[in-house]
């Protein structure tokens, strides 16, 4: 599989850039609608679309820091800027993105949970399309595998480097077909959800559970904590604060009904 989407002398589109792009686009679109939806507007969607994705990119690329060589980018601190030589990790663009949110929501004297919600569709089903790009790139990859349906890698991609010729997990792949699954979950309970920011609960909840399985097969894991990776700690963490949180907001805030247009 080659990473490189189409080549023009100097100009490359990678996969990878193309399917980010592609997914904040179909996201942004589809933000707007529901906000449209919920009474709130889309033109508030797009006026938080850059906060959003300058708190996403540098949430991910922060993350994927602390939890690898930090001695590397002290010794060239630049290369922190470095993005398109990979290092985004999905769990820190959601930290980034969820408190350029509250930033934003406070400021603007918006309900966080309901400015959540218009967002949790478009958020599992942009993750779902920037898979594709992980799945072109070789990265996120798992471990051998004598399946049917195991890939062998570019010997340049992340994957072919660390298992050269050898057919692998195509856990990109997995990842993109919970992803599908949970956005339809989603985007039929949109309309069924009664408190504000139980949609954006959901997707958490079932996001977890999904990475959670996915990890115990992917190869190219962020650092350990104990015998489970970070991002298993971290859905773990989400699974069980996102329970927490839908029970507290059902209690103390019966008010914040969503509009079921």
């Amino acid at each position: 599989m080659d990473p490189v989407l189409i080549q023009i002398g100097p100009l490359v589109i990678r996969w990878y850039g193309a399917m980010i792009a592609l997914a904040c686009l179909v996201g942004l679109w589809l933000a707007g609608k529901e906000a449209d939806r919920k009474g709130i507007g889309k033109e508030k969607i797009h006026d938080f679309f850059l906060y959003a994705l300058i708190g996403a990119i540098s949430g991910a690329r922060l993350y994927y820091i602390a939890f690898t060589d930090v001695a590397q980018f002290w010794r060239d601190p630049l290369s922190i800027f470095a993005i398109w030589q990979g290092g985004l990790a999905i769990h820190g663009a959601i930290l980034g993105g969820l408190l350029s949110g509250v930033l934003y929501t406070r400021r603007n004297k918006i309900f966080f949970g309901k400015f959540a919600d218009t967002f949790a569709p478009s958020l599992i089903l942009g993750q779902a399309i920037g898979r594709i790009g992980c799945f072109f790139n070789g990265d996120a990859h798992g471990y051998p595998t004598s399946l049917p349906w195991g890939m062998i890698y570019s010997p340049e991609s992340p994957a072919g480097q660390m298992f050269p010729g050898q057919t692998l997990h195509p856990t990109q792949l997995y990842e993109m077909i919970f992803n599908l699954i949970i956005f339809g979950v989603v985007w039929i309970m949109r309309k069924k959800m009664k408190v504000d920011g139980h949609l954006f609960l959901l997707y958490i909840i079932l996001y977890s559970i999904a990475r959670i399985f996915v990890e115990y097969f992917r190869a190219d894991k962020l650092i350990y904590l104990g015998n489970i990776s970070a991002a298993q700690s971290i859905g773990i963490i989400g699974f069980v604060l996102g329970l927490i949180l839908m029970l507290a907001l059902m209690k103390r805030r019966p008010s914040a009904v969503t509009d079921s247009r």
